[in-house]
């Protein structure tokens, strides 16, 4: 037998051996490229979050620091910017700079998922892009394609400022409130509440546009999945939290502020058959407990609470806390939005005070929302 040259060596070898040489070098050689672009992508985030003026609590302080106030002008104007250049501007964008760094280490430790976390999230170049991919697989079906719902649903939202600030604003509300949510690339791929909300406002938005039909299609649709029903005509604003949000219903003129977080079961109903304006209308920073049914045309004030179970059929009025079957106020919360720190129940002092004033109330035959406890204390 005579020796053979390295070069003859690569040529005797078998055809299938040559593929696997081959594809293994292209494997190595995209690793390579994967750890280039993730070093420019962290010099990239490093020194736009050295910037003052586009730092992560600046853009989002309402979730971040617990303000009171949101500032969504600091989203929008990210989102103008952005948009001005196409998707190649979103490098700028601190989300989806956090959920491609936050993929990458995902796929380091879950090399199995490497595939579904490319063609999720690492294959775009943007968030819009990367939430119509996750949606539209989501909710593909024999009829509706997932390719075909991937261009609708990204032409919606590239067109569309206040949907890319919304999809943000509740990506934050999700990540600061919920806390079994870890990071973002969470609650793009894994969290139904989110999937939702996003394709609710897909929804809307192919609504007011006159496409009806394809709305419903879609509401169905997203029932069907996610097991939440929400009308795409009703209304809803930014920085929102499903938390679960199995069997959450939400009628078609029902009015929903910035800033709500409602847990699993909730109904925001009508009363009856009839037409017209029929539906709650849920005032800013407000926080509904779990299975809490709402109904009719009537008003949640801003920052209220809802307990859990609860039956409302009558206003309830700013920052109260409403409990029973029907609901009734108990007290009144000292918190701007208690749907940011997600505390559904209140100390024992709140209780006993309240317990107190009702039995008072009832001796004197005459109950005045003044004469209702209020504690001091926050919870």
């Amino acid at each position: 037998m005579t020796c053979s040259t390295d070069d003859d060596a690569s040529v005797s070898l078998p055809v299938p051996l040559s593929k696997v040489v081959k594809m293994n070098s292209e494997l190595h050689m995209s690793f390579r490229r994967l750890a280039v672009q993730r070093e420019e992508d962290e010099e990239a985030a490093h020194g736009f979050f050295n910037l003052g003026s586009f730092c992560l609590d600046k853009i989002f302080p309402v979730y971040a620091l617990g303000f009171s106030k949101p500032a969504p002008d600091s989203v929008r104007r990210l989102t103008h910017s952005n948009s001005s250049v196409g998707c190649a501007g979103y490098d700028r964008d601190p989300i989806w700079v956090a959920i491609k760094e936050e993929a990458k280490l995902e796929v380091e430790k879950e090399q199995i998922l490497s595939s579904f976390l490319y063609a999720s999230i690492l294959s775009h170049d943007c968030l819009e892009r990367a939430l119509g991919f996750v949606l539209a697989n989501r909710l593909q079906n024999a009829t509706l394609l997932a390719t075909q719902l991937m261009d609708i649903f990204c032409d919606v939202i590239m067109d569309d400022k206040d949907i890319q600030c919304a999809v943000r604003l509740d990506m934050q509300a999700f990540k600061d409130r919920d806390p079994a949510c870890l990071s973002y690339c969470w609650v793009l791929l894994y969290l139904k509440g989110y999937h939702s909300v996003q394709s609710y406002r897909i929804a809307h938005a192919l609504w007011n546009q006159g496409r009806k039909v394809l709305a419903l299609a879609l509401q169905s649709r997203i029932s069907e999945v996610f097991g939440v029903d929400i009308h795409p005509a009703a209304k809803i604003g930014e920085g929102i939290l499903l938390d679960h949000a199995t069997g959450v219903v939400i009628g078609e003129t029902a009015v929903i502020g910035n800033r709500v977080s409602l847990m699993q079961g909730v109904t925001l109903g009508g009363t009856g058959k009839e037409i017209g304006d029929r539906h709650p209308k849920v005032g800013d920073g407000a926080l509904i407990g779990a299975s809490a049914t709402i109904l009719g045309n009537i008003k949640i004030g801003e920052g209220a609470m809802i307990a859990a179970g609860s039956l409302v059929l009558k206003d309830v009025p700013p920052h109260s806390m409403v409990v029973g079957t029907p609901a009734k106020v108990i007290g009144y919360v000292n918190e701007q939005d208690p749907s940011l720190t997600m505390k559904h129940d209140a100390p024992r002092g709140f209780f006993e005070q309240a317990a107190v004033t009702t039995v008072e109330s009832k001796s004197t035959g005459n109950v005045q929302r003044s004469e209702v406890g209020e504690y001091q204390g926050h919870y």
